[in-house]
């Protein structure tokens, strides 16, 4: 049988860099392609910890170790990715199609998907939801592996999170390049989300946004949140008059690439545990980026 030490080898970074460019030089300038298919088979470790985001950043000093043989016990999913895990939390990548949690006890969702992953890999752990994201949206999540990450996630989350953005491909050319929504908002009985102006006895939500591309047709928009609220993005941008294309519930019946355009594509936070500055950014998604003409110039 190999020992750990025959299918690692291990490195210690002596510069700032991120993680692709890394492994390449570290192996003797293996090729991209090669590169990323150790990343996202699980084959490296940072500090001990399980990462697959290529742009991942590291610090001087750290451990980086990379696997010579591709994992068995990888997550195999077309809903979910993992970008990054440690024995406290797991940060995925969700697709288009699959609940945060479940709904009802049989609902397919990546709590489940990550559950049946951490019993086949043997661990002694649960996938504990901390924030979610619809069915229809794209992008980034993190879930406890601990009843102690859980609980400190849960009760510090607005001190926890630092920087949570998404982007999203909007109906027709928003008018500002920059600006921010603020408005109370509240479901009424057929749990439909509206926005007010004034306190309607509903939750304050603040979103700010930035026009990224646009042209008559269509608007590539970044946001950030300062509350998560639900819908909260979709009722602003229909505020704005440029709903999200897709959105059957709040949108004006734009669908250009036949899905919700709404990608969760940064989360910054501050481990539970360690208190370390964790950074993960997702690409755009292709989809988002195809509606525009490849000779129209970025607004």
């Amino acid at each position: 049988m190999r020992s750990y030490q025959d299918r690692f080898s291990r490195f210690t970074v002596r510069e700032a860099t991120t993680l692709l460019p890394f492994i390449q030089q570290a192996l003797d300038g293996v090729s991209r392609n090669r590169a990323k298919a150790i990343l996202s088979g699980g084959g490296v470790r940072v500090d001990k910890a399980i990462v697959k985001q290529f742009d991942y950043a590291l610090r001087v000093g750290q451990t980086v170790e990379i696997s010579r043989a591709k994992p068995k016990n990888e997550l195999r999913s077309k809903f979910v990715r993992i970008v990054y895990e440690d024995s406290q939390i797991v940060v995925i990548e969700k697709a288009v199609g699959i609940l945060s949690m479940a709904t009802s006890q049989n609902s397919f969702c990546v709590k489940k998907v990550l559950d049946d992953y951490f019993h086949k890999t043997h661990q002694r752990a649960r996938a504990h939801v901390v924030h979610r994201l619809d069915r229809e949206t794209s992008g980034l999540l993190v879930y406890a592996k601990t009843m102690e990450a859980e609980h400190i996630l849960e009760e510090n989350w607005r001190d926890i999170v630092v920087d949570r953005r998404y982007v999203a491909l909007v109906s027709g050319r928003m008018e500002q390049q920059s600006g921010t929504v603020e408005s109370w908002l509240k479901d009424n009985k057929a749990y439909i989300t509206y926005s007010s102006p004034t306190d309607n006895g509903g939750k304050f939500a603040v979103t700010h946004f930035k026009t990224l591309r646009a042209d008559e047709r269509f608007s590539l928009v970044e946001l950030k949140l300062e509350t998560g609220r639900k819908n909260q993005i979709r009722v602003h941008l229909q505020d704005l008059g440029h709903p999200v294309c897709g959105d059957r519930k709040y949108g004006d019946g734009a669908d250009p690439i036949g899905r919700l355009a709404l990608h969760a594509f940064r989360l910054c936070f501050y481990h539970p545990v360690t208190r370390e500055l964790l950074r993960f950014e997702t690409d755009v998604p292709k989809s988002f980026l195809s509606v525009f003409s490849k000779n129209e110039p970025q607004s």
